[in-house]
């Protein structure tokens, strides 16, 4: 079976492919970090990080990077209403959005480099652009010169000549920034330094980057000068992620990403997402409602990752519904299968629903196919459990049951759905695991301590299969893990 996604750039699906076999470099587009986290980051880190567990299960060893970006006006603006600073509110979000993407299920990344973090590789880069004279100083600025690149506009289609019809209404022609451009088109890699503003030496002068230049070098320290995929919101492709091919590759003469793939928006009611419409809803609102985080990571999952999603009430609570569902059938094993000996028998999956579930989303990303899979499985499930109920037996081997359970419940965290009865209901132990062995045990400190080295030391040496089987263990005994700047990994039990 052959796996194929929508590449962007080329407005067509293809045969994926990566630059190395057996191996796949990713870079997701995150979020600036100047206030929690909405319902459109909800649905674009489900995505990817199902894309990501779905490559990993198809036996790919996957790198994937998200970025932070905590140089921005935004983040500025911020800090100056509150009387803070630039870090200080960076900080504070950048826990927020942990806290968020836990609660969603999220596998962490592998790394989450910051612009702050990043100005060596950031100045770096615009002075090489400046050198092969893709870039120009001006006034304590630099800028890229656009039309120094020939495939301009080859991301998201759009033609120079076409904006510039539309371009010329719209600029301040008074505005000292355009003043210093030699083209209207023409976008800053360097900001000199403003009063009362964070700065940094350059050979340009103080100042800080800007934000397309950001990412180039983000990609290129942690992952090199091509990678496979390149992902985030439709949103970004013009004019982030077109300035991106630009810089990239004006210097290294490559493609900066083979395959591009971007997410559709979220609308609220049929309505775009904003706070003037009273419409603007946080990933923490909406699951303090509550709203139970595996109904939200089914509503994202049940629309094609590229289209757009309206986010409705009732889609809301016809979600909540499809996961009763399915939270059913992941919950068999745990209330019947000491009934049914399950602990006694193996733990084998079904080969043909296996392969129909793979069909499925091999076909771009088909989360929805794979979908209907579960539910098959998940109702069959939940219609056993009800016999077992009233009859106190069932006619259906028990071998086939538990069958159906374990490929149900590995088939489901591909997808990031995971179910657990309380510790109370059943001893764990007694039965079997996809992908990890379950206790009852209270972890010590000291073996919780210990575990996190094992995964440092995992990641170091490039095993990110066993890094993430570490933190999932810790996850399903209770302990949520903080991966913080400079390697430093906190917890704390749930």
């Amino acid at each position: 079976m052959t796996l194929t996604l929508y590449n962007t750039l080329t407005r067509r699906k293809e045969t994926f492919t990566p630059l190395q076999a057996g191996k796949v470099q990713m870079y997701y587009c995150g979020v600036t970090v100047y206030d929690y986290c909405h319902l459109g980051h909800a649905r674009a880190c489900i995505v990817w990080d199902v894309v990501r567990r779905y490559l990993q299960w198809r036996g790919y060893q996957v790198k994937y990077i998200q970025n932070f970006t905590d140089i921005d006006d935004k983040i500025l603006n911020r800090a100056r209403d509150e009387g803070s600073t630039m870090q200080v509110v960076a900080e504070r979000y950048i826990q927020a959005y942990f806290e968020d993407m836990d609660r969603l299920n999220i596998q962490r990344a592998d790394a989450y480099p910051r612009a702050t973090h990043t100005l060596d590789g950031i100045k770096r880069l615009v002075y090489e652009l400046e050198q092969k004279g893709y870039a120009y100083p001006a006034d304590g600025d630099v800028y890229y010169a656009v039309r120094q690149f020939n495939t301009y506009g080859k991301l998201s289609g759009r033609k120079l000549e076409d904006l510039q019809a539309g371009k010329s209404d719209r600029v301040n022609i008074e505005d000292p920034e355009y003043q210093k451009k030699k083209d209207p088109f023409d976008f800053a890699l360097w900001k000199g330094a403003k009063a009362g503003e964070p700065a940094w030496e350059s050979p340009w002068g103080a100042g800080r980057p800007g934000w397309h230049i950001e990412c180039s070098a983000m990609v290129r320290d942690n992952l090199g000068e091509t990678i496979d995929i390149h992902a985030g919101g439709a949103d970004l492709i013009f004019p982030h992620h077109e300035n991106e091919i630009a810089q990239s590759e004006a210097v290294t003469g490559k493609p900066l990403a083979n395959y591009w793939m971007h997410n559709g928006m979220v609308t609220v009611d049929g309505e775009k997402m904003s706070k003037s419409l009273g419409n603007f809803i946080t990933i923490r609102e909406l699951l303090d409602r509550p709203t139970d985080p595996m109904a939200v990571r089914l509503f994202v999952l049940t629309a094609q990752y590229r289209k757009p999603i309206d986010f409705t009430d009732e889609a809301i609570a016809a979600a909540t519904n499809g996961w009763h569902t399915l939270r059913e059938g992941l919950l068999f094993g745990y209330q019947y299968g000491k009934q049914l000996g399950f602990e006694e028998r193996g733990s084998h999956l079904i080969p043909e629903v296996v392969q129909r579930f793979q069909e499925e989303v091999d076909d771009d990303f088909n989360f929805p196919g794979g979908l209907t899979v579960l539910f098959e499985l998940a109702k069959d499930l939940r219609r056993e459990g009800n016999i077992l109920v009233h009859q106190g037996k069932t006619e259906t081997p028990p071998e086939q049951l538990a069958q159906q359970w374990h490929t149900l419940v590995t088939l489901a965290q591909v997808l990031g759905f995971e179910a657990r009865p309380p510790i109370e209901i059943e001893s764990l132990h007694t039965l079997p695991e996809p992908s990890h062995k379950s206790s009852v045990t209270v972890l010590s400190n000291p073996e919780i301590e210990n575990l996190i080295e094992q995964r440092k030391a995992a990641r170091k040496n490039r095993n990110f299969a066993e890094a993430d089987r570490i933190r999932n263990e810790l996850q399903n005994q209770g302990i949520t893990l903080i991966d913080q700047p400079g390697g430093v990994t906190r917890w704390h039990r749930n």
